[in-house]
């Protein structure tokens, strides 16, 4: 709520709707049918104040990630309305920005419209969505942002038929003079203006030492949220604090019937006022006001469940239609399954009238894989009852999973989805490896060579690439070829290098094709650089630990530390050797 008062009010026109006389009644929410047919709920869904208290804790974290503020143009702002537009994109709404050139901080209102209703039977309903720059406007006016959002995500859940229209509108720069509501209201055509019936603001719904008060209270088009909080007991009032300082002014100075709920600002509590509300005398309403304190420790719980289920109330009574739309739901039992190839499979397909009247449906599978039919007996059956879904699969059908959907078609459309397994009894193409000799020796400095022996296990002949691993430094390995056909073979050619300390070393012989195979060859590595005295000459690229002893220059040398590369007898390794004398 912005701080200047406003010119006088704007009188509003009355509405022509039909209200029920009976107080409301807040359904339970997830409430399910029982019995073979369904029971229909049409009372507006109990809106979970917690839901609306984490959208406020976003909010709070969008300010403090932006220098404590999401006041309109900042970064703060822009972050807001992403967060609230990315949560009713997913929910199905049209959702736009507008932006609005004529603001003190050119920005963006956030304009959302649920899909189904009388476009010419417009209700709306709409909250500031900026701060002020000294806090992050958790209650002013998170606490009215949040609501609507929540109530609109609600509002998607539930997909009731709707006989009205209804939109939802998030405000920029209020807090500089309603300026985003009033270019709104300005840009919308004659024709725009007259079809919507009425406008609802909320604006701090959520005070810490609140009150409960309603724009026009006395107005037509206020009855549904008077109705409500009259039946809490509350007594609401007049807001008169808040005349002509929120967003609802611009659409009154249109012409356009407008109303909404606010809990106060910065206006005393009187003591008359404290007797039926609760609270502090003599105190205002939110001592937050337009302060960095104004966070979500600045959230009045009841209060904000107060005013989100009257917000419910409103839409179910002026915008749904007390008729259920025919509606049902499709599961299948079970959801997964193996076929061998040339055989077939079943499973049931279920279905349930969640609202309204039984119906026929017809069933219909699509994303089949190739090879794969599914049929159903029978095609097409009334709701609360089931089919059974034969799959069949041709001899020819490859192995694997894969996903196909199950869709019902009847007033709207269902689907469910199976996980089908196709198994066959012909293997994949595989191979074996073998080696001859599985070992040998080579003397340093020479070279030796075995035969890489390869056969087709299952499947077709395939190309096989091979390589090695394991052998040491000085140690190589090379085939010929290095790419067989399985069934056929190869020479391999180990060649060691004259440096390569005697001793017994394993090698893995890889081949490579639609699966890999392997076999280890044993080398021994025979003559070669032995030191001095059966001490191990020193090899520049070997790693040495601590008490490894090797010769080098006619020494033996013994290793006090971690190495490689570090010469005996080298300046730089005195600390790395240590001199065990002449061998």
């Amino acid at each position: 709520m912005k701080h200047k008062i406003l010119g006088a009010a704007v009188a509003v026109a009355a509405l022509a709707w039909v209200t029920a006389s009976a107080g409301p009644v807040l359904a339970t929410q997830g409430q399910q049918p029982s019995g073979s047919t369904a029971v229909v709920t049409l009372a507006p869904p109990n809106i979970d104040p917690a839901a609306i208290q984490s959208h406020l804790t976003q909010l709070n974290t969008i300010a403090n990630s932006n220098g404590g503020t999401r006041r309109a143009g900042s970064a703060g702002f822009t972050q807001s309305v992403a967060y609230i537009k990315g949560k009713l994109q997913a929910a199905g709404y049209q959702v736009a920005e507008q932006r609005c050139t004529t603001c003190t901080f050119v920005s963006n209102n956030l304009i959302a419209d649920w899909p189904g209703g009388d476009v010419n039977q417009t209700i709306m309903f709409g909250a500031h969505l900026d701060s002020v720059s000294a806090g992050p406007g958790i209650n002013d006016n998170g606490s009215g942002s949040a609501t609507l959002l929540e109530n609109a995500l609600q509002l998607a859940a539930n997909h009731p038929t709707m006989t009205k229209h209804v939109r939802f509108g998030w405000w920029t720069d209020e807090e500089q003079g309603l300026n985003g509501s009033e270019f709104y209201v300005g840009q919308l055509s004659g024709a725009q203006r007259t079809a919507i019936k009425a406008y609802y603001n909320f604006d701090m719904v959520a005070s810490p030492n609140g009150g409960y008060f309603i724009n026009n209270i006395n107005s037509t088009q206020s009855a549904p949220l008077r109705d409500y909080w009259q039946s809490l007991n509350l007594q609401p009032e007049e807001d008169v604090e808040g005349v002509g300082r929120s967003d609802d002014a611009s659409f009154s100075a249109a012409g356009i019937p407008s109303s909404g709920y606010a809990t106060g600002a910065s206006a005393i509590k009187s003591s008359a006022q404290q007797r039926k509300w609760g609270g502090t005398a003599n105190a205002s309403y939110d001592s937050c006001y337009h302060r960095s304190c104004d966070t979500t420790s600045n959230i009045n719980v009841t209060a904000l469940d107060r005013s989100a289920d009257g917000v419910a109330i409103t839409i179910w009574k002026l915008a749904v239609s007390d008729t259920p739309q025919n509606d049902f739901s499709v599961s299948l039992n079970p959801t997964s399954g193996t076929v061998k190839a040339g055989t077939t499979g079943t499973f049931t397909v279920n279905t349930a009238t969640t609202s309204g009247s039984r119906q026929n449906i017809t069933l219909s599978a699509s994303g089949l894989p190739n090879g794969v039919n599914v049929t159903f007996n029978p095609p097409t059956i009334p709701t609360d009852s089931s089919s059974t879904a034969t799959v069949t699969v041709s001899p020819s059908a490859p192995a694997g999973t894969s996903v196909f959907t199950v869709t019902g078609t009847g007033s709207v459309v269902h689907s469910a989805n199976f996980a089908l397994t196709v198994t066959t009894d012909t293997p994949g193409p595989d191979f074996s490896l073998s080696l001859n000799p599985s070992s040998g020796s080579v003397q340093a400095g020479n070279s030796g060579t075995f035969t890489v022996n390869t056969a087709t296990t299952s499947g077709s002949p395939q190309n096989v690439a091979l390589s090695a691993s394991g052998a040491p430094n000085g140690v190589s390995v090379s085939f010929n070829p290095a790419t067989v056909q399985s069934g056929s073979s190869a020479t391999a050619t180990v060649a060691v290098g004259a440096t390569v300390a005697a001793g017994t070393y394993t090698l893995t012989v890889t081949g490579t094709g639609s699966v890999t195979r392997s076999a280890t060859y044993t080398l021994t590595v025979t003559g070669g650089n032995t030191g001095c005295n059966g001490t191990a000459e020193w090899i520049a690229t070997t790693a040495y630990v601590p008490n490894d002893v090797v010769s080098h220059n006619g020494h033996k040398w013994k290793s006090t530390w971690y190495s490689t590369g570090a010469e005996p007898g080298a300046p730089s390794s005195w600390a790395v050797w240590q001199d065990q004398g002449v061998c």
